[in-house]
């Protein structure tokens, strides 16, 4: 009997290839086959990347390609990424056409104009979007944004909303928490945020991903593709971050933290320990140009070293290359064969390659972290049986890099001896890696300000937790990171990127540039080299008081929900109930720079929104506290339910929440 229970799972999951586009688990024990199969109807909509690590989690030698990897100079885009973009930027036209109709920009035929320069897609608008860091909120913020930009979450197309500008875009980076949101989208096949929190709909069964109600100190509910209780998945983390450690690589903390975090952010059994990063060059919708180009976003810190704005390396992982256009490293090196020995930009004759070193959680976890304290916190957990052999294994890490290099982590150096007499690491044995905010640059602008992707416009999604106790209102950003990357972009670190002028902190909470979209960079002739505008969307109270502690390790699925709407109405500002203007505005910023390259009149309507959204140069420094007011009336719900995105009207964007909800901060 229960040979033909397995011999029938076994047929089902044989199906799974063709009718889904899933990979079936190598040899499944018959627990993983039941597993795989009751996930069939998830994966329907909600694909997943492929497992292309030889050894799951453990990195392992394999033959080189018969054209073996090398390292290249930072001087030009990638082959990969040219010839990818020649695709991507012509399938942006249809969707861009789509949404700027939609958007009511009077005195300018938008379907004419793109008709017009379709010849010479280098002449239309090339859109970049950037969700920031913060932990959880950002995830959960930059998604509401992610939602209401893309044309496939419900209702996003009418009348005072964004749908379509994702499609629109070229390119997609992350940092941190917002690094978990796009490695997250992009490792499950580019699932929209819809798809994700319509699993929520079904049975209790429905679905993996996003589910925060328990933190990483419980790991997931057992049930669909997760197969293991709590004990189980501690051991599963220490298993298979010590195979790593036996095979002769340096472990950090940031190995159980990136494999903690998958549980939650890969669709797949045991968070997909074979799944890696460069496996999305193969996704179909990818490889065809037909998403954005993902970008997460780390910095470099040799040993001791405290980071600030203007000495760190910023780092940049793709799903072809990681690497920086920084001059303290100028190199990129080939994402797919990571912890090979690379030296002097090659190979060595008679060596092997190795595969697998770019999991798609320690990439994730690399960019954050900022969060291996969650880890750090074990100790501490009276109320959880935490076996006692994690608790060794983290305290024996401590002892092994020090109580200072928690937030480390450590990449065998692909760039040794590479562009000896420029670089910082061309002697390290070790390119140690930490999260990409610790130098304040908590939006992820670096890799699209690079004056060789040419972007246009950069949606700027700010979730930062800048205002801090003692302010009554912790938690909400008011433009450091902005500051940041301009500051930077004046010293020599910046190899002559340009950035917008950014005024201080104080102004933007006195202008109340931080609580409504402002636009930076409207005038080009101002700009000393080639910058995009930047459109800012911060993080503030529309419909709800996302501000989250960034620590805060767990979220019922009403405070998701809540959080994620409210990233919605700030992104679309209530659907325009705010300001009627403000899809037009959106437009003018999409257009800006494009209408400047073909000399272009531009229109009377796009004059006024840049009058009313661009900052002036107006400078109010004096101190000041930030005490933010709901932009809408929105009145929500106590009653526990479903929540949809983007329902017919801004004030019909209520939120399922318990009646006894907690203050969040």
């Amino acid at each position: 009997m229960k040979f033909q229970a397995v011999a029938g799972l076994a047929s089902a999951a044989a199906l799974l290839p063709s009718a889904y586009g899933a990979v079936v688990i190598r040899n499944p024990t018959p627990e993983e086959l039941a597993a795989e199969v009751l996930a069939a109807p998830l994966i329907a909509f909600d694909k997943r990347a492929t497992p292309q690590a030889p050894d799951g989690y453990t990195p392992t030698e394999v033959d080189c390609p018969s054209t073996r990897p090398t390292i290249r100079n930072a001087s030009t885009l990638s082959t990969n990424e040219t010839t990818w973009l020649e695709t991507r930027r012509n399938n942006t036209l249809s969707p861009m056409k789509d949404l700027l109709s939609r958007l009511n920009i009077t005195g300018l035929d938008t379907d004419t104009y793109i008709d017009n320069h379709s010849s010479n897609v280098s002449a239309l608008p090339n859109i970049g979007i950037a969700v920031s860091g913060g932990g959880y909120r950002a995830l959960m913020n930059g998604a509401g944004a992610i939602a209401a930009f893309d044309s496939r979450t419900r209702n996003s197309t009418s009348t005072g909303h964004l749908g379509g500008l994702l499609q629109s875009a070229t390119y997609l980076a992350g940092l941190s928490g917002g690094g978990w949101l796009v490695g997250s989208l992009f490792t499950n096949n580019f699932t929209s945020v819809q798809a994700i929190l319509d699993q929520d709909t079904g049975s209790d069964d429905s679905g993996g991903l996003w589910q925060f109600g328990n933190s990483i100190f419980e790991g997931p509910d057992t049930g669909s593709i997760q197969l293991l209780d709590s004990i189980g998945y501690y051991k599963t983390l220490y298993d298979e971050v010590s195979a790593k450690g036996d095979a002769g690589y340096n472990l950090t903390i940031t190995d159980y933290w990136g494999r903690a975090l998958s549980f939650q952010l890969v669709n797949a059994t045991n968070g997909g320990p074979a799944y890696t990063f460069s496996s999305i060059q193969d996704d179909v919708a990818f490889s065809q140009a037909n998403t954005p180009m993902p970008i997460l976003v780390s910095d470099g810190r040799a040993p001791g070293q405290t980071l600030i704005t203007g000495n760190a390396t910023v780092y940049e992982f793709n799903p072809w290359e990681l690497g920086t256009w920084d001059p303290t490293t100028y190199a990129f090196a080939p994402l797919r064969y990571l912890g090979t020995n690379f030296s002097a930009g090659s190979v060595p004759s008679g060596d092997r390659c190795v595969r697998g070193f770019d999991n798609t959680g320690f990439v994730m976890g690399t960019s954050s972290t900022l969060f291996n304290q969650f880890l750090l916190e074990i100790n501490n957990q009276t109320t959880l049986d935490i076996p006692s052999f994690v608790q060794t294994a983290l305290e024996s890490i401590l002892t092994d890099i020090g109580e200072d290099e928690d937030d480390i982590a450590d990449y065998p150096n692909p760039f040794y001896h590479f562009n000896n007499d420029t670089s910082r690491i061309a002697n390290d044995d070790m390119l140690t890696l930490v999260d990409g905010g610790e130098d304040l640059q908590n939006i992820p602008l670096h890799p699209l300000i690079q004056p060789e992707r040419n972007v246009d416009v950069i949606f700027a999604v700010d979730s930062s937790a800048d205002t801090a106790d003692p302010q009554p209102a912790p938690n909400w950003p008011n433009g450091t990171s902005l500051v940041a990357t301009y500051e930077r972009s004046l010293l020599p670190i910046s190899n002559g990127t340009a950035f917008p002028a950014i005024p201080d902190q104080n102004t933007f909470v006195n202008l109340g540039l931080n609580s409504r979209p402002t636009f930076f960079g409207c005038d080009s002739s101002n700009m000393t080299g080639q910058s995009p505008i930047i459109v800012y969307l911060p993080n503030a109270p529309y419909s709800y008081n996302s501000n989250f502690s960034t620590f805060t390790p767990s979220y019922t699925d009403a405070e998701r929900n809540a959080a994620i709407n409210n990233g919605y109405n700030v992104a679309t500002m209530g659907n325009g109930t705010v300001d009627s203007d403000w899809p037009t505005c959106v437009g003018c910023a999409i257009l800006g720079r494009s209408l400047n390259r073909t000399g272009t009149t531009i229109p009377d309507v796009c004059n006024t929104c840049f009058e009313k959204y661009c900052w002036n140069g107006t400078v109010d420094s004096s101190a000041t506290n930030y005490t933010p007011a709901y932009a809408l009336n929105d009145t929500i719900s106590t009653t526990s339910g479903a929540v949809h995105l983007a329902s017919s009207s801004a004030f019909a964007l209520s939120v399922a929440l318990v009646a006894s909800l907690v203050v969040l901060f």
